[in-house]
């Protein structure tokens, strides 16, 4: 076996310097690339998701990323996280389990990330009142019709836990009236197999019916790999199905999804281990399992001016796990959401007005083999107002606030963790205006905040309940150019008080989740994309955090598990059919360990970089692919929670090959 190395350091170029390359390259390129037409380029998004209500695509959220299903299928992603890494150029985490689920990270939040970051599938929260984050593994990603990344602040209208931003997942709805653009009447859709290193192994099934006002969908997926480490493998099998009825603005439907998980559990090493042998686990006997069923019922329904809508979703999960042969521990959650709202539009002399109203009702439960019996319930109400100038240079005016209350329940006194309410306001100020032909400037600023949830206050540093933690934030941006060759960058800032987080150092070295001294996220971000011609496109993302404490005894410090910079880009061919190309390459700069608050320890993650590709011949009805990841083979690691320790290396080469037929 090679013979592993402690991973190099970052290679010879700097973010800064490829940053001005592709900003060079989206603005600069010669007139004549964009005038060309390009035979692979993606039309725009007609429908997205704007305020909570779908919006063409000139009205989509300032700021959001929109990625499509043809994206994901040319691409050759087989799960909705590695979707969001991929094309959405989002900085994940190598999971613990060796499931595809990476901890998705916007703006710098660490090991905390998950808990300050809403993930949505159809509009209904995917996250959980706990130290865990949304499994995306459980949605069979040839049911997804697109992703919408909107980075920043979002509390107004997705309450507690998003000031990193949200990720809403939009599934198929089938065929027929009330479909996407494009899905015709009648049957389609699509059988893959795919077969990899380690054991990897992939099959799907997704059949889609519709005629007249009614559709159906089901979709059913087994995928397994024994992954890189020992006792490393992960099995899942998942099924979905839902069906509609959409006529004359009203539209109604249900969706079931269920999914299980069987994973082994392979532990952390340290540094010299990691040396020796990254793919060794020291936990020969550790192993888990995750069971998730989910129910959505929806309703819209439109009358002249007024939308009404609503979701009604209940969500269940049990986890087991075993370490070692001595200790097991197992949990069940339950989780029910309600949430009506409406829509009023009205023009008057090229002045458009949008007003939106809603309520969110969440009740979670769970139950631990522990003896914790903890609930929350939350009550919302949120409001938001948009005006468009269409007469004065396109522009937007959008003010929003939100009301929020949480009381907590923790049934076993023996556990010592009190209940109580806590309440919370968030608001948000957004604008944009066109300041020339195909240049957008916009500014966003508000307040959000986060609850801690019943982790942390199970394992608190005080007597009493954790403090909300609250962060102020600002974004300036401008998007320049058009479909064909465009750039966007922003700056930001968020400015946290009460930051919750785990502190190594309390406890007498034990740790324990506490607030933080204040805290500040700031950075910029850089994105582009540009049509080389008729059959290349080149796009590419840039994050630069500053994550430090702004006070007490570390103040001016870098918090951990937090990357400076981050840069993704990739390089897709699609000439005329039957080929098609992608290439993919990230960048990660080098991190605090996860227990060095204090920026004491003598060394730090180093950066890393990774390469991916896929090529596809197409013919008629009929794909065939091969793909790899981290085709350098390079030897690193994301996590690592100690000094030179506490460290989860990350994947090998993986060489992939597969078969799709649509129909």
């Amino acid at each position: 076996m090679k013979s592993a190395a402690v991973p190099r350091s970052a290679p010879a170029f700097t973010p800064r310097a490829l940053a001005c390359a592709l900003s060079y390259c989206f603005i600069v390129a010669p007139a004549a690339s964009q005038n060309q037409p390009h035979q692979g380029a993606e039309l725009p998004a007609v429908v997205i998701t704007g305020a909570r209500f779908p919006a063409p695509a000139a009205e989509s959220p300032i700021g959001a990323t929109v990625i499509s299903a043809e994206q994901i299928r040319r691409a050759g992603v087989l799960d909705v996280n590695s979707a969001i890494r991929k094309i959405g150029g989002v900085y994940g985490r190598q999971s613990l389990d060796g499931s595809p689920d990476f901890g998705l990270d916007l703006r710098g939040f660490g090991a905390n990330s998950g808990q300050n970051l809403v993930i949505l599938v159809d509009g209904v929260r995917m996250n959980e009142n706990e130290l865990s984050g949304a499994i995306l593994a459980s949605i069979p990603v040839d049911t997804v019709e697109r992703i919408e990344i909107t980075r920043g602040g979002s509390s107004v209208l997705y309450g507690e836990g998003a000031t990193g931003g949200v990720i809403n997942v939009i599934t198929k709805r089938g065929a027929g009236a009330g479909a996407g653009a494009g899905q015709a009447s009648g049957y389609h859709g699509s059988l893959s197999l795919e077969r990899g290193r380690f054991d990897q192994h992939d099959a799907r099934a997704r059949v889609a019916y519709g005629q007249g006002p009614l559709s159906f969908d089901l979709a059913a997926a087994h995928q397994g790999t024994d992954n890189y480490r020992a006792n490393n493998a992960f099995r899942q099998k998942s099924i979905s199905g839902g069906f509609q009825w959409a006529a004359e603005g009203t539209r109604l439907g249900m969706r079931l999804d269920s999914a299980r998980q069987d994973m082994r559990l392979p532990g952390s090493l340290t540094e010299q281990q990691f040396i020796d042998n990254p793919r060794q686990s020291l936990t020969p006997n550790d192993h888990g399992s995750t069971d998730i069923d989910r129910v959505t019922a929806f309703a819209e329904h439109r009358i002249g001016s007024l939308e009404l809508a609503a979701e009604l979703a209940h969500r269940e999960r049990e986890v087991r796990a075993a370490y070692g042969l001595l200790f097991e521990s197992a949990y069940r959650s339950r989780q029910t959401q309600f949430s009506p709202r409406l829509r009023h539009s009205a023009r008057v002399d090229g002045l458009h007005n949008e007003f939106v109203a809603g309520v969110d009702l969440v009740r979670w439960q769970r139950d631990t083999s522990f003896g914790s019996s903890a609930s929350q319930d939350s009550k919302a109400l949120y409001l938001r107002d948009e005006l468009r100038f269409a007469q004065l240079s396109n522009a937007r005016l959008a003010v929003g606030a939100r009301h929020e209350r949480f009381e907590k329940d923790e049934a076993n006194a023996m556990l010592g963790v009190p209940a109580g309410a806590q309440s919370q306001n968030g608001w948000s100020l957004e604008g944009s205006i066109d300041v020339a032909p195909s240049l957008t400037l916009h500014a966003k600023a508000g307040r959000s905040y986060r609850i801690p949830n019943a982790d942390e206050n199970g394992y608190r540093s005080s007597g009493a309940l954790l403090d909300v933690q609250t962060s102020r934030d600002l974004e300036l941006g401008v998007r320049a150019g058009s479909d064909a060759r465009s750039v966007t960058a922003r700056v930001f800032r968020h400015r946290l008080h009460n930051e919750i987080f785990f502190d190594p150092t309390l406890s007498g070295g034990w740790g324990a989740n506490t607030n933080l001294d204040p805290t500040r996220r700031q950075g910029v971000e850089l994105e582009g994309q540009l049509s080389l011609g008729q059959a290349w496109r080149l796009s590419g993302q840039w994050q630069h955090v500053e994550a430090q404490f702004t006070a007490g005894p570390n103040a001016g410090r870098e918090m951990v598990l937090v990357p400076k910079n981050v840069v993704s880009t990739r390089l897709a061919w699609t000439p005329a059919a039957p080929h098609s190309a992608e290439l993919g390459a990230q960048w990660v700069g080098s991190q605090r360990y996860g227990n060095d608050f204090t920026n004491t320890c003598g060394a730090r993650i180093p950066s890393y970089a990774t390469v991916d590709a896929r090529y596809a011949y197409r013919v008629g009805a009929w794909e065939a692919a091969v793909s790899g990841l981290n085709l350098g083979d390079r030897q690193y690691y994301s996590n690592a929670f100690g000094c030179r320790s506490g460290i989860y290396p990350s994947d090998g080469r993986q060489l992939k090959l597969s078969l799709r037929y649509q129909f």
